[in-house]
């Protein structure tokens, strides 16, 4: 850039200076005119433009590829034996993949950069490899062998690459060489290798399941290794290749259970996995009874006389190393991945009691200041875990408020949580629920008030002593003027009044009110069908009949849904009055019988001549004998009529139908059974209790219903707890690497290690000790002086002095007391031992 500021300045000047072959001050540049400059400042400009062209295309992003260059073009990019250009052809030909382009044709001349030294080519080689290995099986074998031999390379991060290309290449006659590749990885001395080793496990068995007994070989080689990441691969490679031989885990237990915490993430959801299979196929469920007496005396002690109020409760006792497991796992709820804290939730909820469920509450809380579709799949776990323990939500309650930037899926699952902990919140926390349905309930959005409002009518029914409040609540929304609303809230009242009819009497009249105001089609048949049900209800005093006088009236103006709520409404009335008819005649049927024959014949006869002088005076008599009628059969026939001329050919069957079961006034057992029949209370459970059965952290879980009735593919299912006495031996958990003296010597995690570093070994400092107290150091050795240590090494030598001729002496009189308990000796010899012991003695001392 230095160039064109140069040039840029010149221009602006309007004079350019020569450069002359040697510059001196006797030859100064001379001014010259700016064309005489042009191809020189055009060659600048043309290097400039070069390198930015260079650097622009060296800073390309990903989004724009490269141009599509001829195919032998291409080719001969990849047959050069420059490396760029090499690493240019493969680039574009792997681009071409990845945008569904043929690039087969290429595939001679890319794998002849097999063997390149290049890591960047080998890797792009490599891509190509296992895309195509198993459209061209003979020329992928051609390369076999040079991956082979990167098996044997200095660089670990080749031998890995070489290993995950060979179990990737799904060629299935190469089987036992990836196997072998396999078994050299596990001997490998990095962890990268073997973890690639283990990686390679499962794809290994997808190609050949006959390798299956090698590789049991080396994955129980794979669990014992000490580094972590490699163990949590292996573990993978377990569940994937044979996640029932739960006999491989037995000794290796207690090893990944201390493991757990530091492995990677794959890893630890894989551990997880493995480990509540293992625990419930393993640990039987064992319980106890603990008895709690009922009081004490003022000092604390039982007075003895308390042997009735002593209650029985079961607790659960854990297994030493299920409890060292769930203990383990504690935390991982700490962890940033989501899936690791809903895969302890998960443990917890199906293997530990509730204590420990509690502590991934928190935890699971926490999860909803994630992202949405990670807040969404959270939810619907959080559902599943409060289904089977409500209580343990209750001081979250304020979590669960609708924000107005919540999606529909989020705010569903939020006020199903709602009213699932609704019956275990005190009362002013009821309240808050109770004004937040409310208040979402008169919004604009139609399914968020259909939602809230059926989240009203489940908090009733959950909770006796609230389903006044919120029925009251319900009535206060029919006068509204959104027709959702009243629709909605007419319908969860219907339920509420179907669960115990005879208390809400009233809450009838007050809906039935409520028919003049209300201009629903749906809302005005609820409360029609309603009024129907409570037909029956206090006989003659009833209000059905009068609430029917009054839509006959205005039944042409209706809509088809009310019409036939209506026709309906008009059957159950006339059956009910027909009931109670022959109930009365049932009653005064003794005073009939008594009563003499030509008495009823003169009856007979009186009312034969009535009909015959109406029908004779014509329309006048018949009046007559229509008001004779009760004014209920008369409504009757009138809504008959009515029906029967309407449009709907839905409404005039129905109509006719009826006419047809009340035909026969004196025959209604068939009309009563079908009209007045009892009908099942209608219970309004959780919308997740469909999903009650899944496992907690699957996918079903999320996907509920549409999945199918099983569930997706793949998940599987939680097996049963092992009944007591069926479990595996305990032993079968013990460390292999036990000492023989009853101590286990075991693998310290990474914590473990850091904490012992910092407050020290115990066992380190008493060997210091005994090192210091032999070297003659004392605690307080730093607070000496030089003076004192030089005091001391003074009389450090004399003492030295001293003890060398006391062990001198000591040797001597050891020598004096074996040659005593010689018998075999004689005295003389033992006297000149003496003698030589103490000339000896002297000596030393001497010197």
């Amino acid at each position: 850039m230095e160039s064109i500021s140069r040039i840029s300045s010149m221009l602006e000047t309007g004079t350019f200076s020569t450069p002359s072959p040697v510059a001196s001050p006797r030859n100064p540049p001379q001014e010259t005119n700016r064309t005489h400059l042009l191809p020189h400042i055009a060659r600048d400009l043309t290097l400039e433009a070069a390198q930015s062209a260079t650097t622009a295309r060296s800073l390309r992003p990903v989004s724009h590829p490269p141009k599509p260059l001829p195919p032998a073009v291409l080719k001969k990019l990849l047959d050069n034996r420059n490396d760029r250009d090499v690493l240019d052809g493969l680039r574009r030909v792997i681009s071409m993949i990845y945008r569904s382009q043929p690039t087969r044709v290429y595939f001679s001349s890319v794998i002849k950069n097999v063997a390149s030294p290049s890591l960047e080519v080998r890797k792009l080689v490599y891509i190509y490899l296992v895309h195509h290995a198993e459209h061209e099986p003979d020329l992928a074998l051609l390369s076999i062998n040079t991956i082979q031999k990167s098996l044997s390379d200095g660089n670990p991060q080749v031998r890995a690459l070489a290993l995950k290309v060979m179990s990737a290449i799904r060629v299935p006659v190469i089987s036992q060489i990836v196997s072998l590749a396999i078994k050299k990885g596990v001997g490998d001395m990095s962890p990268h290798v073997r973890k690639a080793a283990a990686l390679a496990i499962p794809k290994c068995y997808r190609l050949d399941p006959a390798t299956e007994p090698q590789l049991l070989g080396y994955l129980t080689t794979l669990l014992v290794d000490k580094q972590y990441f490699v163990v949590g691969a292996a573990v993978m490679a377990f569940l994937e290749v044979c996640p029932d031989r739960i006999d491989l885990v037995h000794k290796h237990y207690r090893s990944l259970a201390r493991k757990l915490v530091d492995m990677d993430e794959w890893g630890q959801l894989a551990t997880l996995r493995l480990m509540l299979f293992y625990a419930r196929r393993c640990f039987p469920r064992r319980t106890k009874k603990i008895t709690t007496s009922g009081t004490d005396d003022f000092y604390g002690e039982d007075n003895g006389n308390d042997v009735e109020n002593e209650e029985a409760q079961e607790v659960e006792v854990l297994e030493p190393d299920l409890e060292m497991l769930l203990k383990a796992m504690k935390p991982l709820l700490q962890s940033h991945n989501s899936a690791v804290v809903m895969a302890v939730a998960r443990c917890y909820l199906y293997l530990a009691p509730a204590q420990y469920l509690d502590l991934a509450i928190g935890p699971l809380i926490a999860l909803l200041r994630s992202p949405q579709d990670i807040q969404q799949i959270a939810l619907y776990n959080i559902v599943s875990v409060c289904l089977a323990r409500p209580a343990s939500f209750v001081r979250y309650a304020t979590h669960f408020l609708i924000h107005t930037t919540d999606p529909p899926d989020v705010w569903q699952l939020k006020l199903e949580v709602l009213t699932l902990i609704f019956p275990h919140c005190e009362t002013h926390l009821k309240g808050i629920i109770l004004s937040e349905l409310e208040h979402f309930s008169r919004t604009s959005n139609a399914e968020l008030v259909r939602e809230s409002v059926r989240a009203i009518g489940r908090c009733a029914q959950s909770d006796p002593l609230t389903a006044t409040r919120c029925l009251r609540l319900l009535l206060g929304q029919i006068s509204s003027p959104n027709g959702n609303l009243v629709a909605e809230s007419l319908t969860v009242t219907r339920h509420l009044v179907q669960q115990d009819p005879s208390a809400h009497t009233g809450t009838v009249i007050r809906l039935a009110k409520n028919l003049d105001t209300t201009h629903d089609a749906h809302a005005r048949a609820g409360i029609i069908w309603l009024v129907g049900e409570f037909a029956g209800v206090g006989g003659e005093n009833n209000i059905a009949a009068d609430v029917l006088r009054i839509l006959a009236k205005g039944f042409a103006d209706e809509s088809e849904t009310a019409k036939l709520q209506i026709v309906l409404l008009a059957a159950k009335v006339y059956v009910h009055f027909l009931n109670r008819t022959q109930l009365a005649e049932g009653g005064e049927k003794g005073m009939a019988d008594s009563v003499p024959k030509e008495t009823e014949a003169e009856k007979q006869n009186f009312h034969a001549s009535v009909v015959e002088t109406a029908t004779a005076n014509g329309k006048h008599n018949s009046d007559q004998a229509e008001q004779g009628m009760h004014p209920i059969a008369l409504l009757w026939q009138y809504i008959l009529l009515l029906a029967r001329y309407d449009v709907s050919y839905d409404l005039r069957d129905r109509a006719r139908m009826y006419r047809a079961l009340l035909v026969d006034p004196s025959s209604t057992q068939l009309a009563t059974l079908l009209l007045l029949a009892p009908k099942p209370v209608p219970h309004a459970p959780s919308p997740s209790k469909s999903r009650q059965g899944l496992m907690l952290g699957s996918t079903s879980l999320a996907i509920g219903q549409d999945g199918g009735s099983l569930g997706l593919q793949g998940d599987e299912a939680l097996p049963e707890w092992v009944e007591p006495g069926k479990e595996p031996d305990p032993s079968l958990r013990e460390d292999p690497t036990a000492k023989a003296d009853g101590g286990e010597k075991r693998e310290l995690t990474a914590a473990e290690r850091l904490d012992r570093a910092i407050r020290g070994d115990g066992r380190v400092k008493a060997a210091q000790s005994v090192t210091n107290k032999v070297n003659g150091l004392s605690s307080s050795a730093k607070d000496k002086s030089l003076d004192d240590w030089l005091a001391e090494g003074d009389a450090e030598v004399q003492e030295g002095t001293e003890e060398s001729s006391e062990e001198d002496e000591e040797e001597t009189s050891e020598g004096e007391e074996e040659d005593d308990d010689s018998e075999d000796e004689s005295s003389e010899e033992s006297s000149d031992d003496e003698s030589e012991g103490a000339d000896e003695g002297n000596t030393l001392m001497g010197s």
